[in-house]
């Protein structure tokens, strides 16, 4: 006979099971809660980008980890398009990827066109994306993830999350279940309470043709996570061979772009994307239905992202624009649909026929998954810590689009942090905090709690201070030696990277020490790659006997170090000026509302968010300077008053 959890556990010192059947903390009865033989050390919910990162970390770093999922076939599914990486996504890519995470190895592999973005632009923003293979890219990852000896996969939908006196101690399935795990990482993206909309009907689904997770979110409130609700959305998919392509404008890729640091493996058959544009049809379809849009109708409560707007959303909010683009972006190989970028909505399915018509290349093309809106529940900020854990329950972590955030990358940067520190959760050491200095993923969780979100939170490079210092190019320079340092590293990853380290400080030295005639003047070698028309290249090109092939990825970043050194020494004094205010410390014990001076307003803010430090504190909107004074006076006073 099965094992019967009734262990006692317990919300605060309220037993939640304790006879066979029981009441469960939203009034429904399990006759048989089952409590799974093995106990694991990290049990991840949600097997989209955050959670397989997340698996995957506290996996490699030798937990017994637990992923359970609705659905196995769609570990890693790719809701919205297929797409991987764009301006500071990118960078976020090769940041997880430097970490030791998956999603850059994942994207190489099964990428179908490479592009480099902002290439006529400065390093730091240009950015690189690929447009993946959406069946090869989830294929790579679930055998990827199945391989790992420490995970194992189960199928299973989360409805309560059971914890202890202030401590997690697992999930309990659908099917009654009790899986224990000393960690738990809820990374359920758009499920719980999933509401779809596509015109005047709506349905309830975590995305299109699947269910919503609908007890999770009830039994989060019974422990005190505190709600609220976005929403996003996206477009119809069309088939290829409706489409005149005669119509449209070819975008090639480039096929020099990776993403992973490591060994480059072989690319599938690359693909051109295509450009369309929309017409005074398109926008005289949309206008005249505007009030059959739930969004504009008023069915729709929550915020979506401003900056990924719907198209019924840019006609209206740019109504002096003649047209907008569209890209056509092919979903796969092995598959028909076309992803129409740009054309995201949650207007009726009739409306969204014949808008897609009235755009020439589009004019015979037949829709096979109509655009909708999704509703979802998330959490909402002051309730997580900068390690990801939450803050009111021990060994509870929580990554993605539940922190209110938008995008597969954004996802994929918090799975991995949220794992790692799963992990030293677990072995009570410190956990891994990444800065605004060292990072975009720094950035982002800096924001997500200091700042908090009223929108779906999507990364740009303009909310990082220093981004000169966090391109695409260097984020192994950045973050191998922390991965290695947390065991997400190996030996030979780390000789690797501080030989280039080495490379990058001593060959410019070099270079600047060979001196030779160019265009009737004597000049360094390191003065000419200094000049904005000259590139490592051509320096190759012209000077084989002094030059140093160490491939193109090497040759970029001595590249850049030389051009931009400058800017670059003037953004490294900045940190070091503004790493003083970072480095004086706040006890996590430490009594705001107990500070002589301080303004009511700021100690609630800073009680509410618990800074770590006093950057951090500088940071949260409605903190003044005159503020920070008083905490540093009272800091130096050596007591909170």
């Amino acid at each position: 006979m099965p094992e019967i959890a009734f262990k006692g556990y317990c919300r605060g010192k309220k037993p939640l099971w304790n006879s066979v059947r029981s009441l469960s903390s939203f009034g429904k009865v399990w006759f048989m809660v089952w409590r799974y033989p093995k106990q694991y050390d990290v049990i991840v919910v949600g097997g989209g980008h955050a959670g397989c990162e997340a698996a995957h970390a506290a996996a490699r770093m030798g937990m017994h980890t637990l992923l359970l999922t609705m659905n196995p076939s769609t570990i890693a599914q790719m809701s919205c398009n297929p797409s991987i990486g764009g301006i500071a996504k990118g960078h976020i890519v090769r940041e997880v990827d430097a970490l030791g995470g998956i999603m850059g190895k994942a994207t190489d592999a099964t990428g179908i066109q490479f592009r480099m973005l902002n290439t006529k632009r400065g390093p730091a923003v240009q950015s690189p994306r690929a447009q993946a293979d959406k069946e090869a890219y989830k294929t790579w990852m679930r055998r990827y993830l199945e391989g790992m000896a420490c995970l194992e996969i189960k199928q299973g939908m989360c409805e309560e999350l059971v914890c202890c006196e202030g401590k997690v101690q697992g999930v309990v399935s659908q099917e009654g279940v009790l899986f224990e795990g000393k960690a738990v990482i809820i990374t359920t993206g758009t499920f719980l309470r999933g509401l779809l909309h596509i015109g005047e009907q709506s349905f309830q689904g975590g995305r299109g043709g699947e269910l919503a997770a609908m007890g999770l979110s009830g039994s989060l409130e019974q422990h005190g996570i505190r709600l609220g609700r976005l929403k996003t959305g996206t477009p119809v998919r069309v088939h290829r061979r409706s489409i005149d392509y005669s119509l449209a404008e070819e975008q090639p890729g480039d096929d020099w772009v990776y993403f992973s640091y490591d060994e480059k493996v072989k690319k599938l058959p690359q693909v051109p994307c295509h450009i369309v544009y929309t017409t005074k049809e398109t926008k005289e379809i949309i206008l005249s239905n505007i009030h059959r849009s739930p969004l504009y109708g008023g069915k729709i409560k929550s915020i979506g992202p401003r900056y990924c707007p719907s198209i019924e959303d840019k006609m209206v909010r740019f109504s002096d624009k003649e047209r907008h683009q569209v890209f056509l972006e092919p979903e796969g190989l092995t598959t028909e649909e076309v992803y129409t970028s740009g054309l995201s909505s949650s207007l009726p399915f009739d409306v969204q026929y014949a808008l897609v018509r009235s755009i020439p290349a589009l004019k015979n093309a037949e829709i096979i998954r109509p655009a909708y809106a999704i509703e979802y529940d998330y959490v909402l900020s002051g309730q997580i810590d900068f390690s990801l854990e939450s803050r009111s329950i021990k060994g509870l972590f929580f990554a993605g689009q539940i922190n209110g955030t938008t995008g597969y990358e954004e996802a994929a940067g918090q799975g991995i942090v949220a794992g790692i520190n799963a992990v030293q959760s677990v072995r009570e050491v410190e956990p891994l905090i990444l800065t605004r200095e060292s990072s975009y993923i720094g950035v982002m969780i800096d924001d997500l709690v200091t700042k908090g979100v009223d929108e779906p939170y999507r990364m740009f490079t303009s909310r990082a201070e220093h981004r000169l210092l966090l391109r695409q190019d260097n984020a192994d320079l950045r973050l191998r030696e922390e991965a290695y340092r947390v065991g997400m590293a190996t030996k030979e990853q780390l000789a690797q990277v501080l030989q280039k380290k080495k490379v990058i400080h001593e060959e410019p030295v070099r270079l600047g020490g060979i001196f030779t005639l160019f265009n009737g003047k004597n000049c360094s070698l390191q003065q000419l790659l200094a000049r904005p028309e000259l590139t490592y290249k051509d320096l190759l090109a012209l000077f084989p006997q002094h030059m140093q092939d160490f491939g193109e990825e090497l040759n970029t970043q001595i590249e850049i170090a030389i051009k931009y050194e400058g800017y670059i020494s003037r953004q490294v004094s900045e940190v070091a000026r503004l790493g003083s205010i970072e480095a004086i410390a706040l006890e996590e014990t430490f009594d705001f509302a107990e500070v002589k001076g301080l303004r009511t307003e700021a100690k609630l803010k800073l009680s509410k968010t618990r800074p770590r430090n006093l950057g951090q504190a500088s940071r949260i909107p409605g903190i003044a300077p005159s503020d920070i004074s008083v905490l540093m006076i009272a800091l130096k006073r050596g007591r909170s008053c």
